[in-house]
């Protein structure tokens, strides 16, 4: 990396972000954060990647959050902070923080801010320029006044509060901060859409047939370019629905309609396995595909329970850390299946989200094996 930076101050040509790893002995995997800060840090605390006062304290370890800090919850901007922090301290110590892009990093790039909370807005207030609401009410009113020089409303006190609520305090300081100049902007236009670590791949999404036979660095590249010049985005990858930021065919799909695929994709990139969120599951990490997708989106923020799952593979070996617990992911089995999340349901406050999830495995079970 501290090559790759200095000849682009050398040259003023970009190198392309690494993407790929080898030689990784441990990895912890988190999903959708969605701006619940206290949910995360138990997370991280509980890998033993950070310590009471959030410093790094996970050495070697690669931690993966796939992407979807923001938007939903209150406190985005603490948690981008602290991965900022973390990427640092982790170098340092021979580790690695891979914070990807999810599409609600590049919608608060581009300015889709529907899932933005006025809370997280909040938290830019005392940055806002202090007279940019002025300025831009003036600019509203010439504008009225322009195009609807006949049918003038009445700009009064009532009229100004209804407009001003609908540009919450922080607007202004968000949206810098987000734009190429801004702190927030700048670092997640630095990072990767989807990365290698050993033979897994993680990404936000998921890889769909349309793009299966694009290399990590293509989509790296195609992301980072469409947020750095929003004119691209039209027909690109980052709004599209099965481009890696969206696609959710992976979680969803029936496994049939997309066995060919997975097992093209896995060949494809030389993986064992494809490591995605954005899709909310049961209640913990589940496995599809005959564990060659592994979805990690368990729903870690209060909205959803505040359920605490997630993925570490070590020396290779994958497992579930579910509320402390490690458990072994299922094998190919329906009893294994239901093995696994009875385990997993066992840990849970009741009533345990999986519960549903684990009468549809019982039917299964019942009719695949009559007469016990």
């Amino acid at each position: 990396m501290l090559l790759a930076f200095a000849l682009f101050l050398w040259t003023g040509i970009a190198v392309a972000a690494q993407d790929t790893w080898s030689g990784v002995e441990r990895v912890v995997a988190l999903g959708d954060v969605h701006g619940d800060y206290q949910q995360f840090v138990t997370l991280l605390r509980a890998a033993g990647v950070i310590d009471g006062q959030e410093a790094w304290t996970g050495g070697k370890t690669h931690l993966v959050q796939v992407g979807d800090v923001l938007d939903r919850g209150p406190d985005s901007r603490r948690a981008m902070d602290l991965l900022m922090s973390l990427e640092k301290q982790a170098s340092k110590a021979g580790g690695y923080v891979h914070a990807l892009i999810g599409n609600h990093e590049a919608m608060n790039v581009y300015g889709d801010l529907r899932y933005t909370t006025r809370a997280e807005f909040a938290a830019f207030a005392k940055e806002d320029p202090h007279d940019a609401a002025e300025r831009l009410y003036a600019g509203h009113i010439e504008e009225v006044k322009r195009t609807k020089p006949d049918n003038l409303p009445k700009f009064d006190d009532a009229y100004r509060k209804n407009w001003e609520s609908k540009f919450p305090p922080g607007l202004f300081a968000h949206r810098y901060q987000f734009g190429p100049s801004g702190t927030y902007g700048k670092w997640i236009r630095s990072h990767n859409a989807i990365v290698k670590i050993n033979d897994t791949l993680y990404l936000h999404g998921g890889l769909s047939p349309k793009y299966a036979n694009a290399g990590l660095g293509e989509i790296n590249a195609a992301v980072r370019a469409e947020l750095d010049d929003f004119s691209k985005i039209p027909g690109g990858m980052v709004k599209d629905d099965e481009g890696p930021l969206w696609f959710r065919g992976l979680a969803l799909a029936d496994e049939k309609s997309l066995e060919a695929h997975v097992t093209a994709t896995l060949a494809h990139h030389g993986a064992a396995r494809i490591v995605i969120g954005h899709s909310v599951t049961d209640g913990t990490v589940l496995p599809r595909f005959g564990g060659r997708v592994l979805l990690i989106d368990a729903g870690m923020t209060q909205f959803y329970g505040a359920r605490q799952a997630f993925l570490v593979i070590e020396d290779g070996k994958p497992y579930v850390l579910h509320r402390g617990r490690r458990l072994e992911l299922p094998g190919d089995s329906v009893a294994d299946f239901l093995r696994y999340l009875k385990q997993a349901a066992a840990l849970d406050p009741p009533p345990s989200p999986l519960e549903a999830r684990i009468k549809e495995m019982e039917g299964k079970l019942a009719v695949t094996s009559p007469g016990r």
